[in-house]
């Protein structure tokens, strides 16, 4: 939570000393554009891995809930295998993307290129964990409690 909230106070930083630079020093920052959007890339795939760990991610909710029981658990042992595929294939392609791009640098920043795509691998991995997780606790006979919770 305390690294999403970081992520979140440096992305206001950036734009804001971009806005600064732009409307009163009348000098653009060139870097800041290229770390908001890094920036985001970080945010929103912590916030996406986050929401596969406390299940706040689409799963046709209101099926489940009419759903009888024996169909609504082979249903959300579903839902979690296709979770974790999805996770296994976003990790696994987003780190051959951040191995093929790494001697790339982007000049702005003077950072390789991989930077951009390490987030959604991370994310894809956690997926695959949290979806394990799910699977598990489905498989004990009990829920995955929410973190915030």
């Amino acid at each position: 939570m305390w690294l999403g909230i970081a992520g979140i106070v440096a992305l206001i930083c950036a734009v804001t000393w971009q806005v600064f630079g732009r409307y009163v020093l009348n000098s653009t920052p060139t870097w800041a554009e290229s770390l908001a959007l890094l920036l985001v890339l970080y945010v929103t795939m912590l916030g996406t891995a986050v929401g596969v760990r406390d299940a706040g991610h689409i799963g046709l909710e209101s099926f489940l809930v009419l759903a009888p029981e024996a169909l609504r658990l082979k249903m959300e042992y579903l839902i979690q295998a296709l979770i974790l595929i999805f996770g296994a294939a976003m990790a696994w392609n987003c780190a051959y993307l951040v191995h093929s791009v790494w001697t790339y640098r982007l000049p702005t920043l003077g950072i390789s290129e991989g930077w951009k795509y390490v987030p959604a691998a991370v994310c894809g991995a956690l997926m695959v964990l949290f979806s394990i997780e799910h699977l598990i606790a489905l498989a004990q006979g009990r829920e995955v409690e929410p973190a915030w919770q």
